[in-house]
């Protein structure tokens, strides 16, 4: 086996813990790595990015939030969260809407996987802050649940806590964020590959599936 087929293909995930496509995305990704039986050779890294960086700490009604953001009306937004499960339940994924629901900050889910990251742990937790706000109607803006979160995929949460109120990690994060928005990056899911060429949206798993196949190649 050459040299070659050892190489890495090194995926930056530049996305938020409460973008729907994101996840959607992800699972597009997800599937065609698979297919490809690329799974040892994919080394996958989630990047920070704040769809809504100035959310009050109480957060906002969702139906509110996308009418305000986006003009989206009820009948708008009741077909755009059906098409988001659908899509969802395609790929495994369970999108659990409810009346009550909001948008909320995600700065502190970003501080933590930051932590995660160090801890080799990163994946895992991105994975396990998708399903708790999207599934099991969890607010991942309070420290007590995303300390549960960091907990249950094996974080250490005395450490975890203290990264939640380290200051040089919190400019750490925002740093990264501003980097990737300074490359041109304004949408979320963006996926960048081997930090040359990047897709951004949610693109069908047979898109993704061609890029990594001429990169395996490669």
């Amino acid at each position: 086996m050459s040299n070659k087929m050892n190489d890495k293909i090194k995926l930056d995930i530049v996305s938020d813990v409460v973008c729907p496509w994101c996840i959607i995305g992800y699972k597009h990704l997800e599937a065609a790595i698979n297919e490809l039986g690329l799974q040892d050779r994919v080394e996958i890294e989630w990047q920070p990015f704040e769809l809504n960086p100035d959310m009050p700490e109480q957060g906002e009604e969702l139906r509110a939030h996308v009418l305000r953001k986006y003009g989206a009306t009820r009948d708008d937004s009741e077909k755009a969260r059906a098409n988001i499960s659908a899509l969802g339940a395609e790929y495994g994924f369970t999108f659990d809407y409810f009346e009550e629901m909001k948008i909320v900050n995600t700065r502190d889910a970003h501080l933590l996987l930051d932590f995660a990251h160090e801890q080799g742990l990163q994946h895992q937790l991105k994975q396990r802050l998708f399903v708790a706000f999207f599934t099991e109607h969890k607010d991942v803006s309070n420290r007590a649940i995303l300390l549960e979160e960091a907990q249950s995929v094996g974080l250490d949460t005395a450490a975890a806590a203290l990264a939640l109120d380290d200051t040089e990690r919190r400019r750490h994060v925002l740093n990264q964020e501003a980097q990737w928005q300074q490359q041109g990056i304004s949408g979320v899911p963006t996926v960048i590959f081997n930090r040359s060429s990047a897709m951004t949206g949610a693109h069908p798993q047979s898109t993704y599936k061609d890029v990594l196949r001429k990169l395996a190649s490669q």
